[in-house]
């Protein structure tokens, strides 16, 4: 899938991206908000082993580009068996981009191509209770929060709580 929207175009990633995604990616802003697969400090090294992963899975792995340059990523994880009708979404921005309605027109973009290409029912994203404008992100993008998981997870010595948010597909009928 490529989107092309005037602020960004949401790509499937190319090994070409790694200058870009280790430069942005080495935040420890960004790593704090993340998952602890995605490394802090973020090397030439990482980013070279997720574009290896990545490219692999260009239909729910992609690339978030604004002019020109790969500055954040956007993944969507389908879940197995009785849960096979919903994906996690997951999402990076670079900090020269905050602020400026990409990460936003990137859930937006993806959520589509989750329902209409995918075929699934449900789009999920659990939130670090600290990550206030990752709330607002999925708020502005129409996901819905549905509820608190206390004490789920560990980050940086810190335990915290984990939002959950998420769009369903609009009912037809």
């Amino acid at each position: 899938m490529i989107l092309r929207l005037p602020e960004l175009t949401l790509r499937p990633w190319s090994i070409a991206d790694v200058d870009a995604v280790a430069r942005h990616a080495n935040d420890r802003d960004i790593w704090i908000n993340l998952r602890d697969r995605f490394p802090h400090p973020y090397t030439r090294a990482d980013a070279e082993m997720w574009l290896t992963h990545a490219t692999q899975y260009p239909e729910s792995s992609f690339a978030i580009e604004v002019e020109g340059e790969a500055v954040g990523g956007l993944s969507l994880e389908p879940m197995r068996d009785v849960e096979c009708i919903t994906a996690e979404m997951g999402y990076w921005l670079g900090r020269p981009h905050w602020g400026r309605g990409i990460a936003t027109a990137a859930v937006l973009a993806a959520t589509g191509h989750a329902f209409e290409r995918l075929g699934l029912e449900r789009v999920e994203a659990g939130v670090f209770e600290w990550n206030t404008a990752s709330q607002r992100v999925l708020i502005k993008a129409g996901y819905t929060f549905e509820g608190r998981l206390r004490r789920r997870i560990v980050k940086d010595q810190r335990i915290g709580d984990v939002l959950m948010y998420a769009r369903i597909r609009d009912a037809v009928g």
